[in-house]
């Protein structure tokens, strides 16, 4: 048992990784420490917004939203009314029925014993009595001081070059010019350092993995791509926002009509790694956070 700014938490934990998660708010995962690391992800427990419904508090860590995004809907509070349910391998984070929309989130965590390897299945049911579309949206909050990876490109152009390769979309606050943004041939850099205003750029991922560089730690999320199939935002699977506070990881499956009583689910895998030398890093991307 432990404390989060006034809420109970619980813990998991493998040889090399604990996560904390809240005990009757969310779901939402609230700490993740690698190898006895300070906590990976934010922590702005004091952030919130008013909503229609009462406050939404971000609190930072890990949580499952559903795009696309709007207001109020996407900002129903879950500050209460989540149950446990204990698994083999973990826990099942069960919130409570969203009023407003008829929503029901759930996170499955799953932790290996040995290895530094979690995965997470975010589902959303629709418990209302109308149909609704939506794409399940899996956002991590952490901490600044690092750099977002995103891949762009893995293959090499048709061979007449006559057909584009990749699209990001960006949002209405975001410039192009920022700085903390470093456009390369294979991937998007974004370096999560203070500045204003707040920056959010989303593309089509085709390799199915994000990651975050910071002190010396790879942190990794893996989940499938669904090529052909609309998304939110502009055909965006992952994402990446930045602030003052924070920057997130975020990605997305597409966009599906639930029936009442119909459920969706979105995996994602996380893997922590304590340097670069990873079958899945290029020396041109080592180069690159060098």
């Amino acid at each position: 048992m432990g404390d989060w700014n006034g809420y109970s938490t619980r813990h998991l934990s493998s040889r090399d990784l604990d996560i904390e998660f809240l005990e009757t708010a969310g779901p939402r995962i609230v700490r993740l420490s690698y190898k006895g690391s300070a906590n990976l992800l934010a922590e702005i427990p004091k952030d919130t917004v008013t909503t229609p419904y009462g406050d939404f508090h971000y609190q930072g860590g890990h949580r499952l939203w559903h795009a696309p995004e709007a207001m109020p809907r996407t900002y129903i509070p879950d500050n209460d009314g989540l149950t446990i349910t204990d698994l083999p391998d973990g826990v099942l984070l069960d919130g409570k029925i969203e009023q407003a929309t008829g929503i029901h989130k759930r996170i499955a965590i799953h932790i290996d014993p040995e290895f530094s390897h979690v995965v997470l299945n975010h589902t959303l049911v629709n418990e209302g009595t109308w149909e609704v579309e939506l794409a399940p949206w899996a956002l991590t909050m952490l901490r600044l001081g690092g750099t977002a990876i995103l891949p762009t490109q893995v293959r090499e152009p048709d061979k007449e070059a006559l057909l584009p390769d990749r699209h990001f979309s960006l949002w209405p606050y975001s410039h192009i010019n920022d700085p903390r943004l470093r456009l390369e041939d294979k991937y998007i850099l974004l370096v999560a350092k203070p500045a204003l205003p707040p920056f959010k750029i989303g593309m089509f991922n085709p390799v199915g993995w994000i990651a975050y560089w910071v002190d010396g730690i790879l942190f990794r999320k893996t989940f499938d791509i669904h090529p052909g199939l609309n998304h939110p935002d502009f055909n965006c699977n992952a994402e990446s926002y930045c602030n003052s506070r924070f920057i997130e990881l975020e990605s997305l499956g597409p966009l599906v009509r639930l029936p009442p009583g119909g459920a969706v689910s979105h995996t994602e895998t996380w893997d922590l790694f304590d340097g670069l030398e990873q079958d899945f890093i290029p020396q041109e991307l080592i180069d690159l956070l060098g």
